[in-house]
């Protein structure tokens, strides 16, 4: 395994579970919408899209990149990956929202849910063509094979904590 391989890998499953909910979404705009599910969507997109995956990305991949001397291209490319990332972070919040609205009765609102479903649903795949293609390619060349083995400990001790911070979180919101 290598740590572009991981991160690609965890692509894989997010643009199944978009596909998935973009073909629910189509049934529930004829009246059999179900705010648990689109939930349960937006609980994977913030912890396992955005804070394990995204997290991966920003927190070690796109620091260490930052000690590098990145070309330009590189540099820009980077900073369009974080506002892309900053981008989705604020339509998932938008859909948290809609969705509350929609529980509380405001049934008007499923077609902007389906909206932002069918955004996000669209945005990824290009966003991880991006970063598969172009990017994690580039990337990789920057780093030394001791640094890449590094930087997929890393990611794996990254991972052994998120179930920890997601629960920890849990615990502090309702004391």
């Amino acid at each position: 395994m290598t740590a572009r391989g991981l991160l690609m890998i965890e692509h894989r499953l997010i643009e199944k579970m978009l596909k998935v909910i973009k073909e629910k979404m189509e049934t529930y705009k004829n009246g059999n919408y179900d705010p648990v599910v689109v939930d349960k969507v937006v609980d994977f997109i913030k912890v396992y899209a955005d804070r394990t995956h995204h997290g991966k990305e920003e927190d070690i991949l796109f620091k260490k990149l930052e000690s590098k001397s990145l070309n330009p291209k590189d540099k820009v490319i980077m900073q369009d990956l974080v506002n892309e990332h900053i981008m989705a972070r604020k339509k998932v919040g938008e859909l948290l929202s809609l969705n509350s609205k929609i529980k509380n009765g405001e049934k008007s609102h499923v077609n902007e849910v389906a909206e932002i479903i069918n955004w996000l649903g669209d945005f990824y795949p290009l966003h991880i063509a991006k970063e598969d293609k172009v990017f994690f390619p580039d990337a990789d060349k920057y780093f030394d094979e001791a640094e890449l083995k590094q930087m997929l400990d890393d990611y794996y001790a990254f991972d052994a904590r998120m179930i920890h911070e997601k629960y920890q979180g849990l615990y502090d919101s309702l004391k």
